[in-house]
């Protein structure tokens, strides 16, 4: 459970490797979500009851999860409610609209930040400074935030492109090279276009970096650096709005890590830009 940075996020791990789990395993990993309370008070034997599965079936899950056993796994579980303080997903109930999706938000928030290891974001950020170019494949609704990246990254004066179109992209991955660093961008973690182009610029020599809502899904595979927004289970247009608010801010945060890095720099390209878009606005 690497990629969750020790276990205080063990909830928001097993949400994000949902669409990789076997049957059995979606079981068991159903069962903890639905009721995570439950789980730390019942004996194995309950848990089996509960969600079907074997007990020898449940050991092997806690093991996948990193954890020597069901006893250990309790207590990650009980842990990490203790930290965010609410069942995994699940808002309060009373409240206005408005607030219940600001909740939902700010869970969605929390959860990102518990699954990205401070180390893997400090290292993407110093490999995106470091790079030649850096080029962006995204489609459908994830394209609206590789295009925001390219357009922060061209505020730092880095050298960034973001197609629309995905047979150009496509024709943008070939052309790179060792030294270019390619991001792909794709909530699934499946879509083809996006998976594919990070592929063919990996075999061209580029550093690859993917930002998904799926760990362990198959654009990981491709990505030398992994991002990982709040994970969920990704249906065709079921695509939950929050996974948006949480890429943009993963995106927020390499900019401003690498314009402080770079504070000189950024200070004269952002007053250059400044002096001239002021020219636009009506008097």
């Amino acid at each position: 459970m690497s990629e969750t940075d020790g276990r205080r996020a063990l909830l928001t791990y097993i949400k994000g490797i949902l669409a990789s789990l076997n049957p059995t395993d979606r079981l068991i990993a159903d069962c903890v979500l639905a009721d995570p309370e439950k789980v730390i008070s019942s004996s194995i034997a309950q848990l089996k009851d509960d969600c079907g599965a074997s007990v020898g079936a449940i050991v092997a899950f806690c093991r996948r999860m990193g954890l020597k056993g069901f006893a250990e796994f309790k207590i990650a579980l009980a842990r990490d409610l203790a930290q965010t303080g609410l069942p995994a997903g699940q808002v309060q109930e009373n409240g206005s609209l408005l607030e219940k999706v600001f909740q939902v938000h700010s869970q969605s928030l929390t959860e990102t930040l518990q699954i990205n290891p401070t180390s893997q974001f400090e290292r993407i950020a110093q490999v995106i400074d470091k790079s030649r170019r850096v080029e962006l494949f995204s489609i459908g609704l994830s394209y609206p935030v590789a295009h925001t990246a390219y357009c922060k990254f061209l505020l730092l004066g880095l050298q960034a492109s973001a197609h629309f179109d995905s047979h150009i992209q496509l024709i943008a991955a070939t052309q790179l090279e060792k030294g270019d660093v390619a991001i792909g961008i794709s909530l699934s973690g499946t879509t083809r276009e996006t998976v594919e182009c990070l592929e063919v610029a990996k075999a061209k020599g580029a550093t690859t970096i993917c930002l998904t809502n799926a760990v362990k899904s198959p654009i990981t595979a491709h990505a030398d650096y992994s991002l990982y927004a709040t994970p969920s289970e990704i249906k065709y247009f079921q695509a939950p709005l929050a996974s948006r608010v949480t890429q943009l801010a993963l995106i927020d945060a390499l900019f401003v890590f690498l314009a402080l890095k770079h504070k000189t720099r950024t200070a004269a390209k952002l007053q250059q830009s400044g002096e001239e878009l002021i020219k636009r606005r009506l008097e």
